[in-house]
């Protein structure tokens, strides 16, 4: 019996500008969807999130039972036993899921976008499943960032980095002191976590800022971005 591959996960994009050089890949948060986060973006900042030269993509989960809603389906990256830094991943939902944003990576890759061009990341357990993807299967990419994001405590992501040889991409994180759902400390737990393993990353504090985006936060990941992905000069033959 040949099982059918999965479905590529649904996607809203946003065209560069120009000339296409560069991917961007944003993981929304649980029970969102890619035109949801895209949507939300665009409300804050009044525009699409948008450059001249990088594509960027908002997947959506395939929807699946989620157990922290008593097994009621929702579009998460990856099952939770509970909503905490202190109990173990549901190691088999994530990497199953890091097997299909591969496909996606992947996509770039075949579309002519070198690895090292290409940046991913999210919002809450978006950002956690963009750590999982880079640091334990593609530390090859140009860069990870986490907005409200947490790792459990003994995350596979720590082993991995623990046995890792080359230098790992740097991670963006950002983090409101007021957030409560995703406690400030647990994303403090982690920066500190990650850096102890070699990871260039510094947290930026929001004060009175909870489980949510913000405009200044978005402008400095832009920035960021933008640092990462430089544009290109034309090649001269």
């Amino acid at each position: 019996l040949v099982m059918a591959a999965p479905a590529a996960l649904q996607r809203s994009v946003v065209l560069p500008a120009g000339r296409h050089t560069a991917s961007l890949i944003f993981l929304h948060g649980s029970g969102d969807t890619g035109q949801g986060a895209r949507a939300w973006i665009k409300q804050i900042l009044n525009q699409d999130m948008a450059f001249q030269h990088i594509k960027v993509i908002y997947p959506t989960a395939p929807a699946r039972p989620y157990t922290p809603r008593n097994g009621a389906l929702s579009t998460v990256w990856f099952d939770r036993y509970k909503i905490s830094h202190d109990c173990p991943e549901h190691i088999e939902s994530i990497d199953s899921m890091c097997r299909r944003l591969t496909e996606l990576i992947d996509d770039e890759i075949k579309n002519g976008i070198a690895k090292n061009r290409i940046l991913i990341g999210g919002f809450s357990m978006g950002g956690g499943m963009a750590m999982h993807l880079a640091y334990r299967f593609h530390q090859d990419l140009a860069g990870v960032f986490a907005l409200s994001s947490f790792l459990n405590e003994d995350s596979a992501v720590y082993q991995a980095l623990k046995r890792s040889e080359s230098v790992p991409p740097e991670l963006f994180q950002c983090h409101g002191t007021a957030d409560d759902l995703v406690l400030y400390s647990w994303g403090e737990k982690t920066n500190k976590m990650l850096k102890s393993l070699g990871v260039s990353t510094s947290l930026r504090t929001f004060p009175n800022l909870n489980h949510e985006l913000n405009k200044t936060e978005i402008e400095q990941l832009k920035t960021w971005i933008v640092k990462k992905l430089p544009v290109e000069a034309a090649k001269t033959n």
